[in-house]
């Protein structure tokens, strides 16, 4: 059974120091499953944190391309991430057959994983499962539970 590894309470003004705060804890974790209800914010957490990082590509949500690819400079490597939407996927053989196990077993890469219900069998263990619940149409709290 997961135990919550860390609880971080943000809203849309305070974002930045909960991004900064959660990639200080998540950065050894290549898999980042984000789960919460449509509307919670986990493509805007994503974006925010691809901000973060310095993505040199434009980031935007993958719901109807399955996945995005950025790059971002990690003390000169480049490193990519693959930002995924399952929220379409209807079990694990479409996940499968769109080639999305593929970037999971990337060993050099991240993988941020949203709608990971829809093919929780596919998601490589350790992972971070990040549960985001909305608390007020501004507020968000996000706990973050490790899988391993």
């Amino acid at each position: 059974m997961p135990t919550a590894s860390l609880q971080i309470s943000y809203s849309l003004a305070n974002i930045e120091n909960a991004v900064h705060q959660f990639w200080q804890y998540a950065n050894q974790y290549r898999i980042l499953a984000f789960s919460g209800e449509m509307g919670a914010g986990k493509t805007t957490f994503i974006h925010h944190l691809c901000d973060h990082l310095k993505v040199r590509d434009a980031v935007s949500s993958p719901t109807f391309a399955l996945i995005n690819e950025y790059h971002f400079d990690d003390n000169g490597t480049d490193r990519v991430i693959y930002h995924m939407d399952w929220y379409r996927l209807k079990d694990d053989d479409e996940a499968i057959n769109a080639g999305l196990e593929d970037c999971l077993l990337q060993k050099d890469s991240y993988s941020f994983v949203e709608w990971p219900e829809k093919a929780i069998n596919l998601l490589p263990k350790p992972y971070l499962w990040l549960s985001i619940e909305v608390i007020t149409p501004e507020e968000r709290t996000m706990t973050i539970e490790l899988r391993a």
